[in-house]
């Protein structure tokens, strides 16, 4: 009677555990919490160093790349789909380069992540620093 306790015990934990780490909805989630903390780290750290830090976003690798103060870095971000930035617009293909300048990020930015039938993205606003994530597709 106690093993069977136990074991039902075990797969109802499992149940409750497995499915958080195979959705596609938290994998969505992690990546767009990894690349609000790589804006946030970019910002706060060329303002206190007052140095120049770019990032440059590959859309149709899914491959962000930036130096930071330490050093040269390299990520892949597979639901990576398109980046809004104030002056260029709706960006969904190619190449771009936004360098964090010593008072900051120069314009407001949105990084638009998509994966299955979920979107998600990511904005840092230029002058407050702050970075926001929201569900959707944001300008």
């Amino acid at each position: 009677m106690e093993l069977a306790v136990v074991v039902f015990i075990i797969s109802l934990m499992a149940a409750l555990v497995f499915p958080a780490f195979y959705g596609s909805d938290n994998r969505l989630k992690s990546d767009a919490r990894r690349l609000a903390s790589l804006l946030r780290y970019l910002n706060d750290n060329s303002i206190a160093a007052k140095g120049i830090y770019p990032l440059t976003m590959d859309l149709d690798q899914e491959e962000l790349s930036w130096k930071g103060p330490d050093g040269e870095e390299t990520e892949k971000v597979k639901s990576l789909a398109g980046v809004y930035l104030q002056s260029k617009g709706e960006l969904k293909k190619g190449e771009v380069t936004i360098s964090f300048t010593p008072l900051g990020i120069p314009e407001y930015m949105a990084l638009h992540l998509r994966e299955d039938d979920k979107e998600m993205a990511v904005s840092i606003n230029p002058l407050s620093g702050r970075v926001k994530i929201a569900e959707g597709w944001q300008q």
